[in-house]
């Protein structure tokens, strides 16, 4: 009979640290594929607050994280980045339907200064612009990892990011 005791103390022992490291690496998998995730998207990870940066837009105006309320559409485009030229009607109109308008729109441009301003003149009617270098203070403050790359902001965090998708859903436009 102790046998058996012994038996079925161990049999529970093995099953509890089965379930145990179960649950361990099911936690690491799900933490691999949010990392993962994140780093396909191009930019600062969902749920995340994108640190605080100061930059000036074309129209000679402060910009910062404060600024960035409620809805906010901010889009990450590089001069050098042909999918960036082919994503940007999709941007602009998306940009155009999001409510609030172009002060809930933000464009960031990284490149050489002659096609970075033909690109911030065609962003600028839906969208206030910053053209910096790939490593302005915006880039750096959103951890733009590749291009075209946008997120909608609510209230200051990052709700969603798409690499060059689209990444307000029609319910989020209205």
């Amino acid at each position: 009979m102790p046998y058996l005791v012994v038996a079925v103390v161990l049999t529970t022992a093995l099953g509890l640290l089965n379930l145990l490291l179960t649950f361990a690496v099911l936690r690491r998998l799900r933490e691999a594929a949010a990392r993962e995730r994140d780093a396909a998207s191009g930019v600062i990870g969902i749920g995340r607050t994108p640190a605080d940066f100061a930059a000036t837009d074309t129209d000679g105006r402060a910009v910062g994280r404060d600024d960035l309320t409620g809805r906010t559409l901010v889009g990450f485009f590089s001069t050098t980045c042909s999918a960036c030229v082919e994503e940007l009607p999709r941007f602009e109109a998306r940009a155009g339907d999001l409510a609030g308008g172009r002060e809930r729109v933000l464009a960031v441009v990284h490149g050489d200064p002659p096609a970075a301003e033909e690109m911030a003149r065609r962003l600028a009617d839906v969208a206030r612009v910053v053209v910096e270098d790939p490593h302005g203070p915006v880039g750096r403050a959103f951890e733009v990892r590749a291009y075209p790359a946008w997120c909608l902001l609510d209230d200051g965090v990052v709700d969603r990011t798409d690499l060059g998708a689209d990444p307000v859903p029609a319910a989020a436009a209205a």
